[in-house]
């Protein structure tokens, strides 16, 4: 049996010693009984959040709810965790169908219980020396029977549960998702019929949640979840536009059925990179067109990006999430042929997207062909790829990688600071990234000297002019290689 940790029975002791009743709750008493360590330890008991405060005198509350939150310190000071306390409560009353109108402390556990979500939560457990999960568990709910049977569950009337907030919906199925359950018939039923309510709930709990879902070990159930729960069309409207809209011939699915199944087949658990492989042809619906009797969907990784940043504004992400999510899906349809694509447009890629995205990139263009139903999912192609991001590695792709610097250019020419500097550099980097081979300090150098006598906006539009004939170039080759998936 899993060893409860000895802060845990410090802190339900000295509860225990000052007169009081004192159980872990909810998610942690779930996970002991399904053999695994508890991510969060709640604590609820029966004295007032005062009284917790006067044993626990480091604790701090600042909330409605009867939560004192007590950090958990090393031998060395260093904070190792923060557990929650809170005193036995029931709620009444949820008018805005997120909180309650009303928080009443009680003085038996069974009320704490029966206000809770599912009964896989709604667990307690007596904690001491020799915690016994036989006979120190509190299970009013049939929560254990329901673990056994991988079954979410409301506690009571599931409308009720619902109406009281409905953010419940959604963690209903974030659960489905992380433990691997099926959801009960009944409170399915009441997901379906009060779906529409996910729209009095703020955007920055339901991110919460849709994260949870993506980090889990089955996100593609749980988006279809959603899909099929009639909950995706509110939180996700975006991607919902592709059910039905069929493709060109080089898929088999629909939008959406695409988009879910690239998700399914993301090789990468990272949330950012699994957003991006369900997301990355979320604007196709707004760019299919008919040419010759087959689908086109003409810039739908711009449009994409744009879309994809406006969702994930709306879901109130970091900036920092949001320009990874866009990148990846801007710059998913990048073209790769073995042959046709040089060392210098590799470089660019990297410039582009930057060296952290590229693996990332990769994992997209696996999650969309297998997506489509394509049987291999790195061809020679990719991986050839992986071999000439690692053969340029280390060629510059940005100034600070250049074999000189401003420094080098006032100190040999003799030139002023300003912006003039600047623009040489940017001259000198975009012939390098065309040609590793001439990052030399003598080479650029002598280089500089050749441009220096330039007026500063021919410097600018000379690198200007250099960077837009690569973009050509490129672009010549994306179109060449529009039909590549």
């Amino acid at each position: 049996m899993y060893k409860i940790p000895q802060y845990i029975i410090h802190i339900t002791n000295s509860l225990h010693k000052a007169g009081f009743e004192a159980f872990a709750v909810g998610g942690c008493v779930r996970d002991i009984l399904m053999n695994k360590i508890p991510k969060d330890w709640d604590l609820t008991t029966n004295a007032r959040p005062e009284k917790i405060l006067e044993i626990f005198p480091e604790g701090r509350y600042d909330n409605a709810f009867g939560t004192v939150i007590v950090p958990i310190k090393d031998g060395e000071g260093e904070m190792i965790d923060n557990v929650e306390i809170t005193t036995y409560r029931s709620e009444q009353g949820y008018r805005d169908r997120r909180h309650p109108d009303q928080v009443i402390f009680e003085g038996e556990i069974d009320k704490d219980l029966e206000r809770r979500d599912f009964t896989v939560n709604a667990l307690a457990l007596r904690i001491s020396e020799d915690t016994d999960t036989e006979k120190d568990i509190i299970d009013l709910f049939g929560g254990r029977k329901d673990i056994s049977r991988k079954i979410i569950r409301a506690v009571g009337e599931p409308s009720d549960r619902f109406k009281e907030d409905a953010l419940r919906m959604i963690r209903a199925v974030r659960f489905s998702s992380q433990l691997g359950f099926e959801i009960e018939p009944k409170t399915e039923h009441a997901i379906v019929k009060l779906a529409g309510s996910i729209k009095y709930v703020s955007n920055e709990r339901i991110r919460d949640e849709l994260v949870k879902i993506l980090a889990s070990d089955m996100p593609y159930e749980g988006i279809m979840r959603l899909h099929n729960l009639k909950l995706l069309q509110y939180i996700l409207p975006e991607l919902e536009r592709g059910v039905g809209i069929t493709q060109n011939r080089h898929h088999v699915y629909t939008v959406f059925k695409h988009s879910v199944l690239s998700l399914k087949n993301c090789p990468s658990k990272d949330w950012k990179v699994r957003f991006a492989a369900l997301l990355h042809d979320v604007a196709k619906p707004d760019t299919k067109r008919i040419q010759e009797g087959d689908a086109t969907f003409y810039n739908h990784d711009i449009v994409g990006a744009k879309t994809v940043k406006k969702i994930m504004q709306r879901l109130k992400f970091s900036n920092k999430d949001v320009d990874k999510v866009v990148t990846l899906v801007r710059f998913h349809m990048f073209y790769y042929n073995v042959g046709e694509v040089t060392e210098s447009s590799v470089r660019r890629l990297i410039r582009k997207v930057g060296e952290d995205n590229l693996k990332d990139l990769i994992d997209i263009r696996i999650a969309d062909r297998l997506g489509s139903g394509v049987p291999k999912a790195k061809p020679y192609k990719l991986r050839h790829l992986e071999y000439m991001l690692d053969k340029v590695r280390e060629d510059p792709i940005s100034a600070k990688m250049l074999a000189i610097n401003g420094n080098d250019l006032m100190t040999e020419l003799s030139l002023e600071p300003g912006p003039k500097i600047g623009a040489i550099i940017d001259v000198l980097l975009s012939e390098v990234i065309d040609d590793a081979s001439l990052n030399k300090k003598e080479i650029l150098l002598e280089r500089a000297r050749a441009i220096s006598g330039l007026e500063l906006a021919e410097l600018r539009l000379k690198a200007k002019e250099r960077i837009e004939e690569k973009k050509m170039e490129d672009d010549k080759i994306l179109k060449k290689g529009h039909w590549i998936v």
